[in-house]
Order: C-alpha cells, then structure tokens, then sequence
C-alpha cells in the first residue's frame, strides 16, 4: 500500500499546505451533494493504515455535512478489481475519488483518461494528470520522535523493528527511528526482520516474538495490523504504535503511536472540488501539515520523557529540527559510507530514493 517509486517520486514537485484542521462548510444549500469515493485495500479494522484513511473519510462528512455523500469501497485487491471499483465509482456519479494504495496508482490513471470531469485523489502515487493529484505524509518525521521515546524508554538500548518491504518510504522510517534513538543513546542498535508482506498478522506476531527472544525491549513496526503490538502486551515489552493509537491492545506495551492524519487534506480537497478550486498537484506533508503526529503516550512513559517528545515534535513542526541533518558530525549507513556529510540536511530528492540503512542498524538490505 505504500509502496513508492523512489526516482519518479524524486522529480515530483511537492507542495506543503497546511491541513490540521478541516475545511468549514459553505453554504450552498441549492447546489446537490459532492459524492466522494474511498477505496481500501485493506478492510476497516479498528486500527492500522486503512482505519485511518476512514477517519479522514469520516471529517468529510463532519466538515461538509449535507454538502457530501460518501462511499466505501474496502478490501479491494492491487489488481485487476482496482480498476474496476474505481471506474464503477466515477461511472456512478462520484465526483471525487481517493485511492488510498499506491498499486492503485495505474488504474487511477487509466480510469481518469475515460473521466476527465471526475476528480482522482493518489495517496502514495507520485504520477499526476490534469485531473489526478497525489499526497503521502512525511513518516519519517513521526518515527525520528519515536526513536527518542525509544531510547528513553529502553534498558538495552536495543530495538527491534518489523518491517514490510525494503522500500524508500520504509528505510526512512527505519533510519530516522534509528537517528532518533542514537540522538539519545548513541550506541543504541536496530534489528530488523523483514516481511516482504504488509498485511499478514500471524508472520507479525512471529516476527516481533522473534525479536523479543533476540533481546529487544523495544518494537517498532511497519505493517497493517496491531499484531507485533499484542506481542509486546502480551511479551510484557514496549512497543511504538503506527499509523493508529493502540493502548486498547497494547494498554501497558504502548509508548507511543505516529499516527496519521487525514481529515484535514481530505476535507479540503473535498471543499475544492464544491468551489471549484480544485487543482492537480502532489502534497508532501507532515508534522507542520498536521499530517503527522506523536500522541497517544502509555502510562509508563514518564513525563519528562513526553515532554522532550512533545518539544521535539515542535521543533520539527517550526523548521528547527530535520531527522537527517548531521549536526555534530556526519552520518553513516551501517558499512561506515557517509551518507549526509557534516552540517548538511539530506535533500528531499535523496530522502525519496533512500537505499542505505543508518549506522546502528544491524544487517543488510534484503536482495
């Protein structure tokens, strides 16, 4: 679902509007309902990346109320069915549509060439036509925070990470969760087991126990489910929630979630299309977007520690903290080439074609 490719997202052109807070309703009480299409490719669970796409969903309807019908389409596989859902909601008089994958990235494309009046909306795509937009969020700012609670929080100073496939977005979230972690304790170290699946709940859990026999007291994870968090609850272990808040599985496990975003852009990407503003483009946001934050701490978490958090979290919000800038000395991947040279901030166009794993993180890319 989230997977980019790195050298075309790199000549994309990304702009940065602010989206924390959605669109207020305009009265047009004459003109008829905006309908607006969502499809999944996972089915709405009470957490995980899908959820949080139907939380954006549901500001929609908040912010826009009658002015908005919306329809859900979930669990639709990145093949041949993509375009089909998606072409059954523009030929049935949706007049925007958000495909929430990047494998429905094609099919968006061949689907908006036969409807050039209906609005398409690429979350992690990067090809824009004049009638298709694409958005993704800056994880790796939510992550970099996450390694600092992390190493706060752990007694080894050993993490463990599960993690879906060995792309660009995910070796961001990686390194940056490394970085974090090393900005606290600098011989803190990440293992890594690699899943090649994002949805797959039994190889999570296993995945993460795995790491647990390994002498981590900390997970992190990228995949669909709160599986590899029910571990660490039941483990008697730590664990940093993704995409969604998790204490309801994870109450003594949680010390933190990165949480995603969506009302804002979503509600006003909608609003756009009522008014008629509505422009094709490519939104790269995060923490100063409101497209990304850090929330939902555990009981365990002393205050001290959300503090730092919370204050780093402003940092990076205002422009004064970037998770790959090399401050005091350059950084590294972990076969010792410098990778972001001494008070250098990585450029956005590396970032989207990251290929390296970060001093710290013990092992290879798998091939």
């Amino acid at each position: 679902m989230y997977k980019n490719l790195a050298a075309a997202l790199a000549a994309a052109c990304f702009l940065s509007p602010a989206f924390s807070q959605p669109a207020k309703p305009v009265a047009t009480p004459t003109q008829a309902p905006l309908k607006v299409g969502f499809v999944y490719v996972t089915p709405v669970l009470d957490v995980g990346w899908t959820r949080q796409h139907d939380e954006g969903r549901q500001a929609v309807e908040a912010a826009l109320g009658r002015q908005v019908q919306t329809t859900v389409v979930a669990d639709v596989p990145e093949s041949a069915d993509a375009e089909r859902v998606i072409r059954d909601l523009a030929a049935t008089g949706h007049q925007l549509i958000f495909t929430t994958s990047f494998g429905y990235m094609e099919p968006t494309l061949r689907v908006a060439r036969d409807f050039p009046q209906v609005r398409f909306e690429s979350i992690t795509g990067y090809k824009t036509a004049p009638n298709v937009a694409t958005a993704n969020a800056r994880y790796y700012e939510g992550r970099y925070l996450a390694g600092i609670a992390a190493a706060r929080m752990s007694k080894a100073g050993v993490a463990g990470y599960v993690a879906g496939f060995p792309i660009p977005e995910v070796l961001q979230g990686i390194n940056a969760f490394t970085l974090g972690m090393r900005s606290v304790n600098p011989q803190a170290t990440v293992k890594v087991v690699w899943l090649n699946a994002w949805f797959d709940p039994p190889r999570e859990r296993d995945a993460a126990m795995a790491l647990f026999n390994d002498g981590v007291d900390v997970l992190s994870f990228h995949t669909a489910t709160n599986a590899a968090m029910v571990a660490a609850q039941e483990r008697g272990k730590l664990a940093i929630a993704y995409h969604s808040d998790m204490r309801k599985v994870g109450p003594d496990a949680q010390i933190l979630a990165v949480t995603h975003q969506w009302g804002g852009y979503y509600a006003q990407r909608a609003q756009a299309v009522r008014d008629g503003s509505w422009k094709s483009g490519s939104v790269w946001g995060g923490v100063r977007e409101g497209m990304i934050r850090v929330e939902g701490f555990g009981s365990k978490v002393p205050k001290a520690v959300q503090d730092e958090v919370l204050a780093r979290q402003k940092d990076i919000g205002a422009g004064r903290l970037h998770p790959f800038h090399a401050k005091a000395a350059a950084v590294r991947d972990n076969q010792g080439r410098e990778v972001i040279g001494k008070g250098q901030t990585l450029p956005d166009a590396q970032i989207l074609q990251m290929n390296w794993l970060a001093e710290g993180v013990q092992g290879q890319l798998p091939k």
